[in-house]
């Protein structure tokens, strides 16, 4: 396998996967096969989520002490700022586009039995209150009872965790050389856990088979029957943005197509196995240092990117099932509306926090133009089958802009993709 290349071993992976899931579906969904397929890839999302707490904290407070040294840190954050909102607007405005000419709302054969009101609904104020740190570690704890059975689970605000990382990090830089032998230790941690995650990326092309393969024995195909039309008119703006979109930015700023997709293409398929920007994180972030990004701006710029970039979750999704659920109910929108549409597209993005699925960024839209919530219940019967398509264009995103700000700033390095050391799956 060393002589098969880390991306060639992917698409093995998703080919074997496939072959797979349709065996096990014919099986059955409880047959040993299909249960063999579903516990390989979540366990492989499950290693990933746990190094993503570590990493991301590790990694933000080490490019905060190595950003003290950079005397344009203020105008790289400015930078990546304005570019998320660029490439934003520009999805945003090819879903609007995308939803007005296909009509996906008036063409659909979804039931209206199907619409019923989400039970997790995004709200600005929930969004706000959750970039206050409940503890110092991000984490939150949940109990339900079931038939007389308690079972507690732990979970993690992403959002929380940057905000205790750039407060610790910012405090550990302030107080000079009390806060050396922190930033020391820091720095170790960090190393140690950038090993463990090339362990855990090794483990790529089999967690791709068991993920693919769990995905297709659990939706199959034949829930895009009804909403053809909107799973069609998601799917082309996914395209546009990630196949035109993506390649005239990086031409016109320069960089090389194929290079940038070279070293991408990993996270990008991870993303699109895994539904997760969050667990696809590490990974991303690895891709963006083999290009040549600085790891003091990678480490701060992809965990930031994860939680607040997202053409295909926060833009070009909610703007076609915006208008998809107007469609649906025959409500009119006007040229306000659009303009909220895009807004909260540019500026909301970070309530999705770089969780699986878009239900929040969907429902935060709908709230925000008046529009019925049961409309977004409509929709969650293909929902798994579009993440996919949704989550690799965001991580595309989250490994763009760092580059195109790098590139602009002066900062890339020339770095040989060949390096070893630099490989996604070292």
């Amino acid at each position: 396998m060393t002589r098969i290349s880390f991306s060639a071993q992917v698409f093995l992976g998703m080919a074997i996967g496939l072959i797979l899931g349709f065996w096990a579906r014919s099986l059955g969904e409880t047959s040993a096969l299909a249960e063999t397929l579903r516990i390989v890839g979540e366990t492989f999302v499950q290693l990933l989520r746990a190094l993503v707490v570590p990493l991301v904290f590790t990694a933000i407070v080490a490019s905060i002490a190595a950003l003290r040294d950079v005397g344009n840190a203020a105008r790289l954050v400015g930078s990546t700022l304005i570019w998320f909102a660029i490439t934003a607007l520009i999805a945003v405005s090819i879903g609007l586009a995308l939803g007005v000419l296909i009509q996906p709302g008036v063409q659909t054969g979804v039931d209206v039995a199907a619409a019923v009101r989400p039970a997790t609904t995004g709200s600005w104020l929930d969004f706000l209150r959750g970039l206050v740190p409940s503890n110092m570690l991000g984490l939150a704890a949940s109990t339900r009872i079931t038939e007389g059975t308690a079972s507690t689970t732990l979970s993690f605000n992403i959002l929380q965790i940057i905000v205790v990382a750039i407060a610790l990090g910012v405090a550990a830089v302030r107080i000079g050389g009390a806060g050396e032998a922190f930033l020391t230790f820091n720095a170790s941690a960090l190393a140690i856990f950038r090993q463990i995650l090339r362990w855990v990326v090794r483990l790529t092309p089999i967690g791709t088979a068991g993920l693919l393969g769990h995905a297709v024995v659990q939706y199959g195909w034949q829930s895009l029957s009804a909403l053809g039309a909107f799973a069609g008119a998601v799917y082309i703006g996914l395209g546009l943005v990630l196949l035109v979109v993506y390649p005239t930015l990086l031409k016109l700023n320069g960089l090389s197509v194929r290079g940038f997709f070279a070293a991408a293409w990993p996270a990008i398929q991870l993303g699109f196995v895994s539904r997760s920007s969050i667990a696809t994180l590490p990974v991303t972030e690895a891709a963006v240092e083999r290009i040549g990004v600085p790891k003091s701006y990678a480490a701060f710029a992809v965990p930031f990117a994860a939680t607040t970039k997202m053409d295909g979750c926060a833009a070009i999704y909610p703007a076609i099932a915006a208008l998809f659920v107007a469609q649906y109910y025959g409500i009119a929108l006007h040229a306000s509306d659009f303009l909220l549409i895009v807004i909260v597209s540019v500026i909301g993005s970070a309530a999705t926090a770089g969780l699986t699925g878009a239900l929040v960024m969907l429902t935060l839209t709908l709230s925000t133009l008046g529009l019925p919530l049961e409309g977004a219940g409509l929709l969650l019967a293909i929902d798994p089958i579009l993440d996919m398509g949704r989550t690799a264009v965001n991580v595309a995103g989250q490994a763009l802009i760092p580059t195109i700000v790098a590139k602009r700033q002066g900062m890339l390095a020339d770095i040989d993709p060949a390096d070893p050391a630099l490989a996604p799956a070292a």
